[in-house]
């Protein structure tokens, strides 16, 4: 795991380039701790820098930028690829492979695009990577990413200048930088609480999209875009040719995928845990690297003195039955709150996903003792574990029967009534209820439930679903909502049921701009390495085979998924209601981060910056400290930005 930075330019000054390039890697130090490299050619205009976190090859033949045996391509690389070792003996049982100079995964690489060509060997490359690759013989420079978009690239056009590199710090750094924040962005992040791929924080700036590949060249100011992997194709195939499994055979082979890509995730040359909640995705990574395993895994878990916060009773219950190390930390509010004013610089641009506050202590916590986590994620997006695929399709069963004009009388008739007034109404009714509205602020669930009454298509309820911000772009001064997958239509999967279809979005947009995100930049920057066994893209395509009755089945998720972890796990130690990873923010809105809160939010300063209106913050500030609405996600989606906005001025 390490990260890389570099520039290409097509005319313009040379003087300082290396200078230029040292200031982008040292910004990503926290990704490669213990190595950094430079290869430049100015007279071809490519500079590539490298930081390496030493993980396989602790030697200096691990060393970047690499050059290959050849002398035609230069790499600066991130990640790992798994499978690296089998690409060898591929290699050499055809003649190809050169005279090996160590056993790191990126001279693999470097032999493999030698021989193979770049897109046929990343076809074959089973793993989670970034790359930068020159060509010095067509004078090219090609970016690269994994599948699902577990390790981040970012790049674009600064003049004379492309730049691109592992985190948004790096080309910050360049001098040739002068972004200004986009503020369709901003509308993006108040409605998702993350910036969807391609767009970025900064005007001009993209991330680029998962399974992709992007050449530039002297002719190609634009670059030539190509996917290796596309994920509508999987989903499509998946399906329409499911496959024919029994129950048995089915659990058999996802059990024979997973136990194969865990070990593979395994091979680490520095010491190795994984993290533990106690659900189900993370027990069954876990279960399957212990069964692997002849000495006692690290697992990690932080608790909270909160008990609708706290997983760490489960997941210890879970270690001690399959024997592991495990370490756990019950963190205080106060250290939790700690972690906030570090968010701007970990994240680089606004992320308001306030489960990135656990994650980033439970990355630290196993930074002391291991240099390499594997984690449970993906399993929800895989094996439809997500609650509000079910609560979408109960909510779509329901609308879809009822006329158009009488749900909008109906949402018109809940909204007449101000929340405390529903309160007031409903509260003595409360012990006949349905469960979902006795607990609570009845009336604000009622006002947030009519939203979804004007929803006329499946995809437009679960857009509604999935908002904080409902009309964003009337929040952002000069703001408006670009297309992304999620509202673009370029995901629609032809015979998918709307289950289906929530969950290849899903795959596509929140996972690998908010999960992976989330967890990518909360461990590296504490120079922690994170694996996901679950988006081996072989565990992926064969989830989207599986018919949906081997993942939803009534109201229990993740089927499959869960029966390969009773294998290892008795079930009385998994079976409870899902808990989210998050923290009180609620709460602490009202308490102990108020003043924060306020300072950020303040009407003055608002009208100040010139990028959000006032009025409509201010009143869901007020109603929410009132207790009358909790208004806790979108009231941190701005302070997000606020607080990264002012960290802008810090960075002059």
């Amino acid at each position: 795991m390490c990260g890389f930075a570099g520039f290409f330019s097509m005319g313009g000054a040379r003087e300082g380039w290396s200078g230029a390039l040292a200031r982008m890697t040292d910004r990503i130090t926290h990704r490669g701790p213990d190595d950094s490299g430079q290869w430049l050619d100015e007279a071809a205009g490519i500079a590539l820098g490298h930081r390496r976190l030493s993980i396989l090859d602790l030697s200096v033949a691990g060393h970047q930028p690499m050059l290959s045996p050849c002398g035609r391509y230069v790499i600066a690389f991130n990640g790992e690829v798994y499978n690296h070792l089998k690409l060898r003996e591929e290699l050499e049982a055809s003649g190809a492979a050169p005279a090996w100079r160590g056993h790191s995964d990126t001279e693999t690489l470097l032999a493999g695009f030698a021989y193979l060509g770049l897109k046929a060997t990343l076809e074959r490359a089973i793993g989670m990577f970034a790359l930068a690759l020159w060509d010095r013989q067509a004078q090219t420079l090609s970016l690269a990413r994994d599948r699902l978009g577990e390790k981040p690239l970012y790049f674009g056009w600064q003049g004379e200048y492309l730049l691109f590199g592992s985190e948004l710090k790096a080309l910050k750094a360049h001098p040739a930088f002068c972004a200004g924040v986009n503020r369709d962005a901003i509308t993006q992040l108040l409605r998702y609480s993350y910036i969807p791929a391609p767009h970025s924080i900064y005007s001009g700036i993209q991330k680029l999209r998962p399974g992709s590949v992007q050449v530039f060249s002297a002719r190609s100011h634009e670059g030539v875009s190509e996917l290796y992997w596309d994920p509508q194709a999987m989903v499509a195939r998946g399906v329409v040719e499911p496959d024919h499994h029994t129950q048995e055979t089915a659990v058999d082979e996802l059990e024979r995928l997973l136990k194969d890509a865990v070990a593979q995730q395994m091979v680490a040359d520095v010491p190795l845990g994984a993290f533990l909640s106690g659900g189900v995705d993370s027990s069954v990574i876990v279960a399957l690297m212990q069964a692997q395993s002849s000495r006692p895994v690290k697992t990690f878990t932080i608790g909270f003195h909160e008990k609708e916060y706290n997983e760490a009773n489960h997941a210890k219950a879970v270690a001690r039955h399959l024997g592991t190390e495990h370490t756990e930390l019950y963190v205080t509010p106060q250290q939790a709150m700690d972690v906030i004013p570090l968010l701007p610089s970990l994240y680089d641009e606004p992320f308001s996903d306030a489960s990135q506050i656990p994650t980033y202590l439970v990355s630290k916590l196993a930074r002391e003792h291991v240099t390499v986590s594997l984690s449970g994620d993906a399993g929800d997006e895989l094996f439809c574990g997500y609650t509000r695929y079910l609560i979408a399709k109960r909510m779509w069963g329901k609308l879809s029967r009822m006329p158009g004009f009488v749900r909008k009388a109906m949402g018109g008739a809940i909204h007449g009534l101000s929340p405390r007034a529903w309160n007031r109404l409903l509260g003595p009714l409360a012990p006949v209820m349905p469960r979902s509205l006795r607990h609570g602020n009845i009336g604000d669930k009622l006002h947030k439930g009519a939203r979804v009454l004007g929803a006329d298509s499946p995809l437009v309820l679960y857009q509604m679903l999935i908002s904080h911000w409902h009309c964003p772009a009337a929040l952002v001064i000069g703001g408006s909502e670009p297309p992304v997958c999620l509202t673009d239509g370029s995901m629609i999967v032809e015979g998918a049921s709307f289950v289906e279809q929530m969950m290849a979005m899903d795959l596509t947009a929140y996972l690998p701009d908010d999960i992976l995100v989330k967890v990518d930049r909360a461990a590296m920057g504490v120079s922690l390495e994170t694996r996901v066994p679950m988006l081996d893209h072989r565990v992926v395509e064969f989830a989207w085979r599986l018919p949906m009755h081997m993942k939803l089945r009534g109201h229990d998720t993740k089927w499959a998924l869960r029966e390969v972890l009773y294998r290892h796990v008795p079930r009385e130690l998994i079976e409870r209601p899902k808990m989210g990873f998050g923290v009180p923010i609620g709460d602490w809105l009202r308490g102990p981060l108020r003043d924060w809160a306020e300072d950020l939010l303040d009407e003055s300063r608002l009208r100040r910056e010139g990028y959000l209106q006032p009025a409509l913050i201010r009143l869901r500030w007020a109603e929410h400290l009132s207790g009358r609405r909790n208004w806790q996600y979108p009231l941190w989606d701005v302070l997000m930005f606020q607080q990264w906005l002012a960290h802008q001025g810090e960075d002059l």
